[in-house]
């Protein structure tokens, strides 16, 4: 089982690096939608998911402590952005080595070890490492849709299933969907 969840988890986390490709700087960074949501804001808040559950928590911090933690300002949202002082380099190389670090623990800990994530409530604390992966594997899959649609609004670049269809397909496609929304507007 833990095999499966960290196929699953490296296939994503290398999508997820894959949706920056050939994009500009400002593409990476740019909100697309009105919570602020970004291509690159998405590979910093990641870094941090698999540093605390798959490293903090079972006795593995990194060497160093990420700037948006060490300030606090991962609590007002600053691990869902990219500072201008923060390069595409240097957050996709925290999170390449987050995923090194967090591969080292699945081949070093049993999914039932002990772990405790410092950010909970006291009360919740206790977990098991299994838990975590599965929440990071979670938590990646579902920020991975989320860049899916973000690459397709920047530049048309759609998920794994893009090349299903020519542009001709999808737009027949796309208004076949429309024109059943269109039963339900009101009028």
């Amino acid at each position: 089982m833990k095999n499966v969840l960290q196929e699953y988890l490296q296939s994503t986390r290398a999508l997820m690096l894959a949706k920056l490709d050939g994009l500009s700087e400002y593409d990476r960074r740019r909100p697309l939608v009105p919570s602020g949501t970004n291509l690159l804001g998405l590979v910093k808040h990641l870094t941090g998911v698999e540093y605390v559950y798959l490293g903090t928590s079972v006795g593995r911090p990194p060497a160093e402590i990420l700037p948006w933690e060490a300030d606090g300002s991962v609590w007002e949202g600053a691990d869902m952005w990219a500072k201008p002082s923060e390069s595409t380099e240097y957050l996709t190389g925290l999170y390449r080595d987050a995923c090194a670090r967090g591969d080292q623990s699945i081949a070093e800990f049993e999914l039932d070890h002990p772990a405790e994530v410092p950010h909970w409530a006291e009360e919740k604390r206790r977990t098991t490492f299994g838990a975590l992966l599965v929440r990071v594997v979670d938590e990646t899959a579902h920020h991975a849709g989320h860049a899916d649609i973000l690459r397709e609004l920047i530049d048309g670049q759609g998920g794994k299933d893009a090349d299903m269809l020519d542009a001709a397909g999808w737009s027949e496609y796309y208004a076949t969907i429309q024109r059943a929304a269109e039963a339900f507007r009101e009028r």
